[in-house]
């Protein structure tokens, strides 16, 4: 598990590494004169059509100032911030878990229902209305170079490499887990098989009581690769993001963070951990890998011109790829998972039904109108 664990994250440092390099290669062979045409062509247009941006409009904007919105200190702030959130969510179920189990139909069950629900609505706006528009923003700008501007499908074409990356993760890692499920069951009943033919009975395996906590605790693992992965992605994406794009973000990544976390958290209380040494390292996992990204992006970023040929490229396909995830996140981890797959929930009564759609559509119109100004 370890080792493809290693084997995902070489692939996507694998894919960062090539955006870099062909947007340095753009930028040494083909920036020049595309970007006198754009200059001139910038010159004549008038406005921003984008009040809230600050995207270089002409090739004379492509070069960093001290003007800059960049807010270091709100950056440093937000590492702070999400990974309270993650440790928040994470650790709140396994602690009260522990000192009170949880019951349906109290203050936390609809708590955490009208929140989840809401959390999903904000992830899907701020995908379709803040991410994606920005994306596309940055793959036009004069500050990329030539070559990039010759198909506008970019954006939806890095979304769907991270929406298969993610996919194929999650995908191999519940191969391998169904894998060992059979290899084991195959096991049990080989013994149970050799105790009724021995001269001395041999003990049964209580295949109904063991292997389904073999089987939740490989799950929990994979679901926190899974999380790590993505994790990574997004909080490379927050820390190259610029001005009123880092707000918006860091909001949706909050409840991105602490949702994630919660389910997590709900997770490893099934496994009913005698010990608390590997809660507490898969909650530890989970919450620090998104300050982790965000950490390295921000390096990157005050490191190098923000609005260079391969930074501009760089911020445009984390923010296709966050898209992607974000939207893959939403739609099978909430919607199919909570809604559309949950049997249980066509059976919950009428009211919940209404908070739940009510909580989601409300969540995603307030983030939506925020798209106005930010």
């Amino acid at each position: 598990m370890t080792t493809l664990a290693k084997r995902s994250l070489s692939l996507l440092s694998f894919i960062y590494l090539i955006a870099i390099a062909l947007a340095q290669d753009v930028h040494d062979h083909g920036t020049e004169e595309h970007v006198h045409d754009h200059a001139a062509e910038a010159a004549a247009e008038e406005g921003d059509a984008h009040a809230g941006h600050s995207h270089p409009e002409t090739a004379a904007d492509c070069v960093a100032s001290d003007a800059d919105d960049y807010n270091l200190g709100l950056r440093i702030g937000a590492i702070f911030i999400i990974m309270a959130a993650s440790l928040l969510g994470v650790f709140g179920p396994i602690i009260l878990h522990r000192i009170s189990p949880y019951a349906s139909g109290g203050f936390r069950y609809w708590f955490l229902t009208v929140c989840k629900f809401f959390g999903t609505g904000v992830i899907l706006a701020v995908s379709f209305i803040h991410m994606i528009p920005e994306a596309s923003e940055r793959f036009e700008s004069p500050c990329i170079g030539e070559g990039w501007d010759g198909f506008e499908g970019f954006v939806g074409l890095f979304a769907l490499i991270a929406v298969f990356f993610i996919q194929l993760i999650e995908f191999c890692l519940l191969t391998r887990l169904h894998k060992k499920q059979h290899l084991d069951a195959q096991e049990a009943d080989t013994m149970a098989s050799g105790a009724t033919k021995g001269d001395i009975e041999q003990p049964q395996a209580n295949h109904s009581s063991v292997e389904p906590a073999k089987f939740l605790d490989l799950s929990t693992i994979i679901l926190e690769i899974g999380l790590v992965v993505h994790s990574i992605i997004i909080g490379l994406t927050l820390g190259f993001a610029d001005g009123s794009e880092f707000r918006v973000l860091l909001i949706a990544l909050v409840f991105h963070q602490f949702f994630e976390g919660i389910a997590l958290g709900t997770r490893i209380n099934d496994n009913k951990y005698k010990s608390l040494i590997k809660p507490i390292l898969l909650g530890l996992g989970f919450a620090l890998t998104t300050p982790v990204g965000t950490a390295i992006g921000i390096g990157v970023n005050m490191s190098s011109n923000p609005y260079s040929s391969s930074s501009v490229l760089a911020q445009a396909i984390l923010d296709s790829m966050a898209a992607g995830i974000l939207l893959y996140n939403a739609f099978i981890s909430l919607i199919a998972n909570e809604i559309n797959n949950n049997t249980s929930f066509f059976h919950t009564s009428v009211v919940y039904k209404i908070v739940c759609f009510l909580s989601m559509y409300v969540g995603a119109g307030l983030m939506s109108l925020l798209g106005k100004w930010a």
